[in-house]
């Protein structure tokens, strides 16, 4: 299973953290300190859209209107803590964020 977050994040930490107690192995991928793959990126985001884009962040607030009008994916590649988190990639399926929803695809409850 893979695993994109912040390693920040206390959303991100419960995540890891359940699903490891559930007997997942992780492939961790920090998006700041290790950064996304345009390639993900572009996956992310068709399979995400504008939901990607994590308007509510402390990244987001400090961006200007213009920066704001600016496609996301150049966005997510040039700050990519913007991008909402986690994604969780389990096998062919991708889940965005630590909803009740995504726990109960990726944990089974």
């Amino acid at each position: 299973m893979q695993f994109f977050g912040l390693k920040t994040c206390g959303t991100c930490r419960k995540a890891q953290k359940a699903l490891i107690a559930a007997g997942h192995t992780l492939t961790v991928t920090d998006v700041r300190a290790d950064g996304v793959q345009a390639a993900d990126l572009e996956r992310f985001y068709a399979a995400f859209g504008d939901d990607l884009v994590n308007t509510r962040s402390t990244t987001w607030r400090g961006l200007d209107a213009d920066a704001r009008a600016r496609p996301p994916l150049e966005l997510l590649a040039e700050h990519p803590t913007l991008m909402k988190r986690p994604v969780i990639i389990d096998g062919d399926k991708m889940h965005l964020g630590w909803s009740k929803s995504v726990q109960n695809a990726v944990l089974g409850e």
